[in-house]
């Protein structure tokens, strides 16, 4: 019997748009093959987003890292795959390589890991909302009541999907908090 090392987490490149074929698949055969003690998790990264386009919500999963699964993976002393792990995740289709040099897969920095882990443990309950704005664009009200209005992004509400914007109204700055759908840019 080989000796492990403590599991670290490991980038594997795969097909695109199959990341989660690939992750169920590696899942299942870890499984079957009863390869628990020495592959771990296996994950693809996502993030929840709400789309607003006139008055209908949509809320839908973005991948963080498009062409990826994340391996959590125990390795022999000499830092290579185990065989039996090795079998399983080269044999699964759509698998390309671990990314690495020379041939061995490179193990992700603690901070990256966390980085990775904490955008996927976002509370479920609150998607982001994708907004193409930024502060100090110019933008046009196209909807309600300041419709015609032209002013400037002041800050962003992703959570809310509120943008505030300052608009002059009688020769005077005034801040307005407009939902992202009923403005356009300049």
């Amino acid at each position: 019997m080989v000796e492990l090392a403590a599991k670290k987490w490991y980038v594997l490149r795969v097909a695109s748009n199959r990341e989660e074929q690939v992750r169920d698949a590696l899942i299942r055969k870890v499984q079957i093959e009863g390869i628990e003690d020495e592959i771990g998790r296996i994950v693809v990264p996502t993030e929840r987003i709400k789309r607003v386009r006139g008055s209908h919500q949509r809320v839908y999963e973005r991948k963080l890292y498009p062409g990826y699964v994340f391996i959590e993976m125990a390795m022999t002393e000499d830092g290579s795959i185990p065989d039996r792990a090795w079998f399983v995740i080269k044999e699964s289709s759509g698998v390309g390589d671990f990314i690495g040099t020379e041939g061995k897969p490179s193990p992700m920095s603690p901070e990256d890991v966390l980085k990775m882990l904490g955008q996927m443990e976002r509370p479920e309950e609150s998607p982001l909302i994708q907004m193409e704005f930024k502060k100090g664009d110019l933008i046009k009200v196209k909807e309600g009541a300041f419709e015609g209005f032209e002013g400037t992004v002041e800050e962003m509400d992703t959570e809310k999907g509120t943008v505030r914007v300052i608009v002059t109204i009688f020769g005077r700055a005034t801040p307005l908090d407009i939902e992202y759908w009923q403005l356009e840019k300049v």
